[in-house]
C-alpha cells in the first residue's frame, strides 16, 4: 500500500474512491480522490498521510472545488490539468 489503506473516508491517511493517479519523476504519488472531491500528493518519504493540494472544501463549482474528480495530468510546465467530472470541466492549477 503506498496510499490510503486506511479505510473511506476524508482523513489524511484515507481516501474515498481513488480514480486517477499520477506519479512524477521523482515518485511523488498523485491522486484524484473522488469521493472526497480533492486531489492528494504522496512524497517518497511519506507513506502514512498524504497532503491535499486542491480541493477538499466539498463539493462545488468554486475555483477550489470539485464535483467528482476523475482524473489528473501535468504538462512540462508542471501544471495541474485535472477532470472535474460532476461539473463537466478540467481546470488547471499551478503547483509548487
Amino acid at each position: 500500500v503506498v496510499a490510503g489503506g486506511q479505510g473511506e473516508g476524508n482523513a489524511l491517511t484515507q481516501l474515498s474512491y481513488p480514480y486517477g493517479i499520477f506519479v512524477d519523476t521523482l515518485g511523488t504519488l498523485y491522486v484524484a480522490d473522488y469521493g472526497n472531491h480533492r486531489v492528494m500528493r504522496w512524497t517518497q518519504g511519506d507513506k502514512k498521510q498524504g497532503t491535499v493540494i486542491v480541493g477538499g472544501n466539498g463539493s462545488g463549482a468554486g475555483a477550489n472545488q470539485f464535483n467528482f474528480p476523475a482524473g489528473l495530468s501535468f504538462d512540462r510546465h508542471g501544471n495541474l490539468y485535472v477532470v472535474d467530472y460532476g461539473n463537466h470541466r478540467v481546470q488547471r492549477f499551478s503547483i509548487e
